[in-house]
Formats: structure tokens, sequence, C-alpha cells
């Protein structure tokens, strides 16, 4: 028997301004026979998020309500919403996604984990997919290594970033090593917590199941980021390096990593420059900066090339409907 066959969920939401989403997320979270708490946190809405989400109360006694008067940021949300419950495992839920049906069982058959992920189908139409494409479960271990490296997004391709991922995760690890969202994070939270919790020996499992429904929207909080959250995201992995505990593997992954997110940072932060001062004003940047100037001239040569090949391509591609985070076995395959 899996050593969490007794034991409850509690789903967290931070949501700002999901009027629209909140109650569908809010339903497939009460759907689920193995949450004891569903625990929102409308976070500043300056819409009916909170009145909507409270609609969405099934009348079982699982759904709470936190509410910002401001807006504080997905970290704070979810860490409120972390110390309002008392469930030992915690699972997160986007305001705009859903669970598909079942969603956890397969997940609890697992045993030997204290991060535990499923499959995300991502989906352009949400009224495309009731049901996702049956996968077999065919677990696996991702190392510290794994996850960073998966982190590092390549240019022109789908995005597929490990750190999407949605897993649950044992209160009781988080509480030992005292690891929480950070609350300076605007981006890249989940992965920082993630890693920080590998960091400290978390064993990360996945399998191939698919019970979790991402909707594809280009007007979402997190496609709208500050290039502040850019150095903040940076400067997370060098707090993260400077642990002299780190293994050399680790240690140059997360390295590569935060030389990453710093050149998009770079790049941005001069293009930021040169819309609010000229181009005098972004020549003096980059001329007090010169070990970041291949990193600036390759973005800006990046992005004159996808301009040009968008506008030589004679049609767009149009997006998949669905798309699969993980390229799974379909179930009863031989």
């Amino acid at each position: 028997m899996a050593e969490t066959s007794a034991q409850t969920i509690c789903v967290i939401i931070a949501a700002k301004n999901a009027a629209d989403t909140i109650a569908k997320a809010v339903h497939s979270a009460l759907a689920e026979g193995l949450v004891s708490e569903v625990v929102v946190v409308d976070d500043g809405s300056t819409d009916r998020t909170s009145d909507v989400a409270r609609g969405a109360d099934d009348g079982s006694g699982r759904l709470k309500i936190l509410s910002f008067a401001q807006n504080r940021g997905p970290s704070a949300a979810r860490n409120a919403a972390i110390a309002a419950s008392q469930a030992p495992l915690i699972a997160i839920l986007d305001a705009d996604d859903f669970f598909f049906a079942g969603r956890f069982s397969p997940m609890l058959a697992e045993d030997g984990w204290d991060l535990l992920a499923d499959n995300i189908a991502f989906i352009s139409d949400p009224a495309a997919l009731a049901v996702p494409e049956r996968f077999e479960t065919r677990p696996r271990t991702i190392s510290l290594v794994d996850f960073v490296e998966g982190n590092i997004s390549q240019r022109g391709k789908p995005r597929g970033e490990v750190g999407f991922l949605k897993p649950i995760m044992r209160r009781a690890f988080l509480d030992a090593h005292k690891i929480r969202y950070d609350e300076k994070l605007r981006l890249g939270e989940d992965y920082d917590l993630y890693l920080r919790a590998l960091a400290k020996g978390a064993r990360y499992k996945v399998i191939e199941h698919c019970g979790y429904g991402a909707v594809v929207r280009h007007d979402s909080l997190s496609s709208r980021h500050r290039t502040e959250d850019l150095r903040m995201l940076y400067e997370a992995d060098e707090a993260i390096l400077r642990d002299a505990s780190l293994a050399p593997d680790a240690r140059a992954v997360i390295s590569r990593h935060r030389n990453h997110i710093r050149d998009r940072y770079e790049h941005r932060a001069f293009l930021d420059t040169k819309a609010q001062s000229g181009y005098a004003g972004a020549l003096r940047r980059l001329l007090s900066r010169p070990q970041h100037i291949p990193s600036i001239a390759a973005g800006i040569f990046l992005d004159k090339l996808d301009g040009f090949r968008g506008r030589t391509s004679p049609v767009a591609s149009s997006p998949s409907a669905v798309r699969y985070l993980l390229a799974g076995v379909p179930a009863g395959r031989k």
C-alpha cells in the first residue's frame, strides 16, 4: 500500500482578476475525493473573483477564501494559503487551469517521493478536451540537474520547461527544511521553491499519466513579467549558489540557468533604457556593462531574425489544440 493512501490534499489557488475562470478551477478541485481543503487567495482583484469562487462552493465545508486588500503576488498568496491549511499534502492549481477528473488517485499510488508531478495538457481551447489521452503511468525520478536543465528554454521551440509541472508537495518536508515561496519573486517562484527543495535532498518523481489541464492564454500574468522580475529570478539562483554544500554538477547547471536568465534580463534592460532614454542612454548603459555586450547583441540579432521570419513566412502555423508536456506512451500499447 502506498504511504500516502490515507493522506489528504489541500489545493491552493492564487487568483487575481480571475472571475472568468475561477469557478472551473474550484469545481475541478472540489470534485476530487482526496481533496480535504481548497484555499483560494484573492490577490487584490478588482473584479468579482472572490464572489465567483464563493459561488462555486459545493457545500462540503472544504472551501476557504482569503482576500488581500492589495496585490502581493503569487508567492505571498500561496504562503498565506499554506499557513491557513492543514492537509499533509499540498497541490497548486493556477486560477485559469483545472484538474481532469480523478487526477490524484494514480499519483498517490506511488511511493518514495517528497514532490510528485503528473503530465500536463496545454490546451488552447478549453472546450476541446474534456478527457485527456490515457498514458501509462511510467514513473521516473527527476534529479536536481535534470530539473534545472529542463528549465532552460530554447528560442523558437514550444515552452516545455519542467518547471511547468505542478507537483504535490509533502508539507512535512517543506516544514522540516523551512521552505516557503520567496515573496520577492513574481516570476519563476515555483522553479525556485522546487530547486531549493531538491538542494535539500527532496525526492522528485513524475508520472506520465495526465491529470492537469493548463489553458494557454497569451495575456496570462506569467506572460507579462517585468524586466525587474528577471533580475530577481537570477538573483534567486545566485542565493542558492552560495550554498557551499552544492555538488559540482548542481553548481554548474544552476550557474547555466542563472546566466540564461541574466542574459534575458540584460537584453530587456537595454531595450527598456533605449525606450526611456533613447539611443544615447542605451549606449551609455551598454558601455558601462561591457561583459554583457555579447548577450545583448545576440538578443537583438535574434529579435531581428524572428521579425524577418514572421514577415517572410507565408502562413503562420496554428498551434495544436492540445499539447502534452511529457511524451507519454498511450495506455495499452505493447
